[in-house]
């Protein structure tokens, strides 16, 4: 019997020593965390429980040996008190490629996970599917995008690439709510720089196909790029402090030390006067929520929409605001595309959404029109359509056209619509407008550049302002900038017991 224990023992030390000195090594040598050095840097001290640590593959030959992990460790552990599940692959052991009982600890880890209503986070760096299983590690990423799926919107799951993602793998994370990408040291791709070269004869790096900056600047597959392992491990653990375990949770609720009725004269002043002038929507952002916090989400992808986390008075709330500073805050294909997914993930998990609204309109344009931004913009109409969560909308400047409507207006089941004195809310902007009502009397007038001048004028006093849409209950107030704070914290506090349910269906068509 002792013998059994000490055998026991040994085969549990060789686990925790993954795939020895050397390889240890060689991840230190990439600038790389092991497996299980992650899991301490996101964990909190001492809490991690891990599961089948004991576990190995039986198969054997064509180069490969059995070892115990199988290339995965998995286990609970805690962020901030708060549960969890997690899964780290281990690079040291086979390249953590998967095989048969490495989807099986995953799949099993998940399963337990959706039961107890926990979020699942993923730390991926693998070299793929075992090749020595052949069609059996195929099968095994099947298992976990099912897995994947059935959880969505369920309990909230997290992706760190922190190394190599390839092939089938990359559809795992892709499902997932938020991938994180370490720089320099990870990437993601279908087909790889050499079957790109024989396919389209492209010469490409795989930093260039699909490392960090590509995904999060380019592709948008993924949502933030961290540095380092370690300054990857701290971004997932400030993106869970806003999220709720499961979808039949509130987020948590954080103390405020941030008077709710705080007023900032700096907005007062913040809007140009000039309406084709450009600012940043983030310092509005900043000067309105708890501490001047803000998480964006995707930062580096089509800025002329900024989405992220933030907080009022405490209640974490999710942020899509047109960015002026970026294409004149115009929503366009992947903007459209951003925000929609943002706002479904949102009402999945409980978060109320704020609305901040400068929007001239839709990119006009061939390169649109021919790429989809019918459908795509759709995307963006459906996710505030469809949302249940409270819905807050501020109007700062513009609020052209159909994208007026689009962006959380009273008429999409808006619940709070405020709106500054600098708004415009109207069908298109007053020139253009001007040019097609008043074409006969421009064209006849003698000094042509002036009676455009004063018919402009005088739209904008009859039109482009919000008075017009309030007097019609469209907006609840015009409101002074500086208590934008104040209103959105009583308008949220006001909105917490809200109820509001779709009609039943298996699920919706949204225009994908």
């Amino acid at each position: 019997m002792s013998e059994r224990l000490e055998d026991l023992r040994r085969r549990s030390i060789e686990a925790l020593a993954g795939g020895g000195e050397q390889r240890v090594a060689a991840q230190h040598e990439k600038g790389k965390l092991t497996a299980r050095e992650r899991l301490e840097l996101l964990l909190d001290e001492g809490s991690f429980e891990e599961y089948g640590r004991l576990i190995r593959g039986d198969i054997t030959g064509f180069g490969y040996k059995p070892q115990l992990t199988d290339g995965v460790i998995t286990g609970f552990g805690t962020i901030d008190g708060r549960p969890l599940a997690v899964f780290s692959q281990d690079f040291t052991i086979s390249g953590g490629s998967l095989g048969e009982a490495h989807a099986a600890k995953i799949v099993a880890l998940m399963e337990k996970a959706l039961k107890v209503g926990v979020p699942v986070v993923g730390l991926n760096d693998s070299g793929g599917a075992r090749i020595q299983e052949g069609v059996v590690s195929l099968g095994g990423y099947a298992d976990i995008f099912l897995q994947n799926t059935l959880a969505s919107g369920v309990i909230p799951q997290l992706s760190a690439i922190m190394g190599p993602c390839a092939g089938g793998a990359v559809y795992s994370p892709a499902i997932t709510d938020f991938i994180v990408m370490v720089e320099g040291t990870s990437y993601m791709f279908v087909t790889g720089p050499n079957v790109v070269k024989t396919v389209t004869h492209e010469e490409v790096t795989s930093e260039e196909l699909g490392g960090a900056r590509t995904h999060t600047r380019k592709s948008g597959v993924a949502h933030f790029r961290a540095d380092n392992d370690a300054d990857c491990l701290s971004l997932l653990r400030r993106v869970m402090s806003y999220l709720p375990l499961n979808n039949r949770e509130d987020p948590p609720r954080v103390t405020c030390h941030d008077d709710a009725a705080r007023a900032d004269e700096a907005l007062d002043t913040l809007v140009p006067e000039n309406p084709n002038k450009p600012y940043d929507i983030r310092e509005v952002i900043t000067r309105v929520m708890d501490d001047g916090e803000f998480l964006e989400v995707q930062p580096d992808f089509a800025g002329n929409l900024s989405v992220g986390f933030a907080r009022l008075d405490g209640r974490t709330v999710g942020i899509v605001a047109n960015n002026p500073i970026v294409l004149a805050g115009v929503l366009d294909i992947d903007s459209s595309d951003k925000g929609a997914r943002f706002i479904r993930f949102c009402d999945a998990f409980n978060i109320p959404l704020v609305t901040f609204e400068d929007v001239p309109g839709f990119l006009p344009g061939t390169a649109q029109e021919y790429g989809g931004i019918i459908r795509h913009g759709a995307k963006l109409l459906y996710a505030y359509c469809e949302a249940t969560v409270p819905k807050l909308t501020v109007i700062c400047r513009k609020a052209y056209g159909g994208a007026y409507d689009v962006m959380s207006s009273k008429h999409i089941r808006g619940d709070l619509n405020l709106a500054w004195p600098t708004a415009e809310i109207a069908v298109m902007g007053a020139k253009g407008a001007v040019e097609i009502i008043f074409r006969k009397e421009i064209k006849g007038a003698s000094d042509k550049q002036a009676e455009t001048d004063r018919l402009v004028a005088e739209y904008e006093d009859n039109f482009a302002n919000p008075y017009e849409a309030a007097s019609r209950g469209y907006i609840d107030a015009v409101i002074e900038p500086r208590h934008t704070r104040a209103r959105l914290c009583a308008g949220l506090r006001l909105l917490e017991t809200k109820r509001d349910r779709n009609p039943p269906k298996k699920h919706g068509n949204i225009p994908l």
